[in-house]
């Protein structure tokens, strides 16, 4: 059972830098956690070190890993735990085992690698990757995974950094009914909402449609906004009135006013939305979907990264439009 989570920052105040996850003071309540699951992370970036926080201050044993490796020995200093040489050290013994990590490439090393994970998951164990990647290697994975006893669920979440570390994310589920269930109290530890999709891979396939749709809704907000500049209108005037209309979005509410402001340091990157983004149209191409928008949003991410942005928000896509918007 996971204590009540810290909530450290307003989505609209995040960068990106440094994690910046909850405090933890170990208590006995939460160290009766500690009889129940030992848990492997791996993977400490923006994303990975507050969900593995979270679980810490529930009092869950951790075993962590990271590929930097001074970034796991910071987070063993600051909530305790296992420090693990490598994927298969940290699976070691381990019920649960989370993943965390960038692309496909990451997580096959880290789960089939030469010191992946799998070769030290036990029978019944649970492999849980975070991660966002291709609905293909879920799919392997998770036979993989049930060729060798034990269980894989595809998760990606959608909240950003604030997310993780408010403890507030959104997390897509593919995979076995049972195995879920099993890994819904770890999950509730850095959730607002967690559901089952349906298979393996649906958990990714639904993490495609959430980026499609942000894709279209950014460039939509981009050139909304730099219609009403070139029109001579008050742009606070016009957000506050379509703000509390048909057009309002979680984008508009929260991404507006640091669009016009030219600041673009607040959360997802450039560069993993045109991964993502990726994964999207190779999918559509095999089941013959046309997604004219995505595919025109990805070209113009491609442009943004040649302009040196790849570490910018994926708002900036207003830099395009409006060339009176400059990175501040």
């Amino acid at each position: 059972m996971c204590l009540p989570k810290n909530h450290l920052l307003d989505r609209s105040e995040v960068a990106l830098r440094a994690p910046k996850p909850i405090p933890w003071t170990p208590n006995k309540a939460a160290a009766a956690n500690a009889d129940v699951t030992k848990i492997a992370f791996l993977g400490l970036g923006v994303m990975g070190y507050p969900m593995a926080g979270h679980l810490a201050a529930a009092g869950y044993p951790l075993q962590v890993y990271n590929r930097t490796q001074s970034k796991a020995a910071e987070f063993a200093r600051q909530f305790g735990g296992k420090q693990a040489a490598t994927p298969r050290d940290a699976a070691h013994g381990a019920s649960i085992v989370i993943a965390c990590v960038g692309n496909d490439d990451d997580l096959r090393q880290v789960t089939l690698g030469s010191d992946g994970a799998f070769d030290a998951m036990g029978e019944g164990s649970i492999f849980v990757d975070h991660t966002t990647t291709s609905a293909s290697i879920a799919r392997t994975l998770y036979n993989e995974a049930g060729q060798r006893h034990f269980h894989f669920v595809d998760a990606p979440v959608s909240g950003g950094q604030a997310g993780a570390e408010n403890g507030q994310l959104s997390v897509m589920l593919g995979g076995d009914e049972a195995a879920i269930e099993t890994i819904r109290p770890i999950l509730d530890c850095y959730a607002q909402v967690a559901e089952r999709i349906g298979p393996a891979g649906s958990g990714q396939l639904t993490k495609m449609v959430n980026q499609i749709c942000i894709a279209g809704l950014l460039q939509a907000l981009a050139e909304g906004l730099t219609f009403a500049t070139a029109a001579g209108l008050d742009t606070r005037k016009v957000l506050k009135v379509i703000s509390k209309g048909a057009a309002q979005s979680w984008q508009m509410d929260n991404r507006a006013e640091t669009m016009l402001r030219g600041e673009f340091d607040f959360g997802f990157a450039v560069d993993w939305m045109r991964k993502d983004l990726t994964y999207v149209l190779e999918e559509a191409e095999r089941n013959e979907v046309p997604l004219p928008v995505t595919q025109l949003v990805q070209q113009y991410y491609a442009d943004l990264q040649e302009r040196g942005g790849g570490r910018w928000d994926t708002s900036s896509l207003i830099v395009r439009l409006d060339p009176g918007v400059t990175r501040q």
